[in-house]
């Protein structure tokens, strides 16, 4: 099929079309990204959003960047558009999302690609955390951290990378504070670096942490 990847820079939407592409043998036509205003927003990824457009011009695919001001009806209005707008120009027959518990994200999804007669495939859904991550290391993507959002995670474990030592930590605050090994939580945000998809790895120039309040902090990448 000829699918469009919804795309939020992070592991779970660049490993959802990795695994589209090299396991299912689907077309990725073109990427789609949704720019919140909104940083709490339910339905969207927005640490380096805007650094989508490198990982799509890696991957040598057109991205369709849709704004939306993030308020919870008009966001799906917004996504609606912008999937609809990869309907008409690139011939799509789905969507491809890095989905894995979030029942919220992925009803209201269904619900649009419903409406606008697509295919929907959430290769994650699901996932065993340990395996996803171990996956991750397995196939050569580079993913760093670029937000922590929650106890006892803080601005050290910005910028980290998802290795074996990351998973040793992690299973340990998954133990000791049950937090998710995979951030489904909202307890981190991640951002792809390098991965087989990619032509060439992106490159960090330089960047700025900023707390945004207690145990929330952010990572901003130049590339």
């Amino acid at each position: 099929m000829k699918l469009a990847l919804l795309l939020s820079g992070g592991k779970d939407s660049v490993y959802a079309g990795y695994i589209a592409k090299t396991k299912y043998n689907h077309e990725i036509s073109c990427c789609i990204t949704i720019a919140s205003e909104n940083k709490h927003s339910y339905m969207f990824h927005t640490p380096s959003i805007s650094k989508t457009k490198l990982q799509s011009d890696s991957m040598n695919l057109p991205i369709i960047i849709q704004e939306t001001s993030g308020k919870k009806e008009s966001e799906l209005k917004d996504l609606e558009r912008a999937i609809y707008k990869a309907k008409q120009k690139y011939d799509i027959q789905g969507i491809i999302t890095g989905a894995i518990q979030s029942v919220y994200q992925s009803s209201r999804i269904q619900k649009i690609c419903n409406k606008l007669k697509l295919e929907v495939f959430n290769p994650l859904w699901q996932t065993d955390e340990l395996t996803y991550l171990n996956d991750l290391i397995k196939n050569n993507f580079n993913v760093i951290l670029t937000g922590v959002f929650a106890f006892p995670l803080g601005k050290t474990w910005l910028g980290r990378e998802i290795n074996s030592s990351f998973i040793k930590d992690i299973k340990e605050m998954n133990r000791k504070y049950k937090i998710s090994m995979i951030g489904e939580g909202g307890e981190f945000e991640t951002f792809v670096l390098n991965c087989p998809l990619f032509k060439k790895p992106l490159n960090i120039r330089a960047f700025v942490d900023f707390s945004e309040g207690e145990n929330s902090w952010r990572r901003e990448l130049s590339i």
